[in-house]
């Protein structure tokens, strides 16, 4: 018989997420409204029809991605669920863009003011995060060389477009600069700022007002301006656009943090500068390690290798080494993981602190030991020798961190909670103290990232030794802070 077959990867995917018809139908409605698809209106027998192998048409196949990716803290493409996507995925994802400077300054511009309008800055399922051949292919042409567009018939000059970017100013009247030089260190030292408060504060508190100086940054690159000064410009916008990535990483909006980390990206190369993209490349690919996507995020470390070769300093090229160890670490390849550790800290020996970006700032030592300590504990799932290496490294980074990297030392500290959970099975107090430590260190930080941390280590304890005084007061610690650090961004 030709009738339809029972689509077993969703029924499979929708059995794990404990969710009633009833319930899918309704989140589908809910993110379908949010979307601006009115016309979809989803009930329990639809939901069957699903199971039963119907196809649902978009855009439902990315809503249903969207869900699950959400429920399960990974990406579940359409495929997976065993659809098929009328629309390209890259396309609705965001990911495949033009590399055009003109349109990334549009895409900027309204992204940003999308982003600001929304009450908590989450673009529902207009976006989806890309993972895969969808993700990794659009971003190979970060690599191509840039090609001047052809000229105009009527346009004098076109052709003679800069070096640094495909669209620009080539073709439109170039006014004199209305940016002064002083203007332009403001932009960055600001920028610099923002940085300072994201190591302070985690992504919430401060994530709207970068995406409303970005947003503003993108005005100013729409007015016509001298070469130099769109350079500039666009590498300001790019330095932005990757903080408002991080920020939006680190308090659970994925997609929206995706999308800024591609158009970071753009500006980059539209700005010249190549370990800045570098950068970007490996935000995208601690991303995808935290989605559980450790070949794509392979993939992005070996392209931000590669492309920034010759113009990284010591210290963007260890950071990288430290994120390849990273992805290593969560296939399971001990041999390579502990190759890429040993590289890093070869070149992070030759590092010059006085002649770095400010953006690589934050790789320090406390953050390498740090980053070899959860390299150590992604291992120690496979190889439980590997815990003492892990907390080695991790109490290590906490010692190191400095009194402005509070966030960054909250994290070290949970993780230490963490292997000391798993270290000590028998002999909880240690990492139930370790824990409120880190609970304390946090108070006033937004970061989803550190609050799944502690909860982490605070359900474990619980579920363990439940009946002890240091895993109650553990436990009531982490839940007054986590009501207060999930609230809308």
């Amino acid at each position: 018989m030709g009738g339809k077959q029972p689509n077993e990867r969703l029924t499979a995917w929708f059995g794990r997420s404990g969710w009633s018809k009833g319930e899918l139908a309704r989140q589908v409605n809910r993110e379908a409204r949010r979307l601006g698809a009115g016309h979809v209106s989803t009930d329990t027998s639809r939901v069957r029809r699903w199971l039963d192998g119907e196809q649902p048409r978009e855009p439902i196949p990315r809503i249903l991605s969207e869900l699950f990716s959400e429920r399960f803290g990974c990406v579940v493409t359409v495929e997976d669920l065993g659809l098929r996507c009328t629309a390209p995925a890259a396309a609705s994802s965001g990911v495949d863009l033009p590399w055009a400077g003109d349109r990334t300054v549009e895409m900027i511009n309204e992204f940003t003011r999308s982003d600001l309008m929304l009450n908590r800055g989450f673009l529902g399922t207009s976006l989806s995060v890309a993972a895969g051949p969808a993700l990794l292919e659009p971003l190979q042409r970060w690599l191509a060389p840039v090609t001047a567009e052809p000229a105009a018939p009527a346009t004098a000059g076109r052709a003679a477009q800069g070096a640094s970017g495909s669209g620009g100013t080539a073709g439109r009247p170039v006014a004199g600069p209305r940016l002064t030089p002083a203007d332009l260190d403001f932009l960055t030292e600001t920028t610099t700022r923002f940085r300072e408060w994201d190591a302070q504060c985690g992504g919430g508190l401060r994530r709207k007002a970068v995406v409303g100086q970005l947003h503003e940054v993108s005005e100013l690159l729409q007015e016509p301006c001298d070469e130099p000064t769109r350079q500039r410009l666009f590498a300001v916008t790019a330095e932005l656009a990757q903080l408002s990535g991080w920020m939006s990483f680190d308090v659970g909006i994925q997609p929206n943090a995706q999308k800024y980390f591609v158009l970071a990206l753009h500006a980059a190369k539209e700005a010249g500068d190549t370990p800045l993209g570098a950068l970007v490349l490996s935000d995208m690919a601690r991303q995808m390690v935290h989605m559980d996507r450790a070949r794509d995020a392979l993939e992005l470390v070996h392209l931000a290798q590669y492309g920034s070769r010759l113009s990284a300093t010591a210290s963007t090229q260890a950071m990288l080494f430290a994120m390849e160890a990273r992805a290593h670490a969560r296939t399971g390849d001990a041999a390579r993981c502990r190759r890429a550790l040993r590289l890093a800290e070869e070149t992070f020996e030759d590092a010059e602190p006085d002649t770095d970006p400010s953006w690589i700032s934050f790789f320090c030592l406390a953050e390498l030991r740090a980053e070899a300590g959860r390299a150590h504990l992604d291992l120690a799932h496979a190889d439980r020798a590997q815990l003492t290496r892990a907390l080695v490294e991790l109490e290590r980074a906490v010692e190191l961190y400095r009194g402005d990297r509070v966030h960054r030392r909250a994290f070290a500290l949970a993780l230490v909670a963490e292997a000391e959970a798993l270290l000590l099975a028998d002999e909880p107090d240690e990492a139930a103290r370790s824990a409120y430590e880190a609970a304390e260190v946090a108070a006033g930080i937004r970061s989803e990232r550190l609050d799944t941390a502690l909860f982490t280590v605070a359900r474990t304890a619980v579920a363990r030794h439940g009946a002890l005084a240091e895993v109650a007061r553990l436990a009531d610690r982490v839940g007054a802070d986590s009501s207060t650090m999930r609230r809308a961004v």
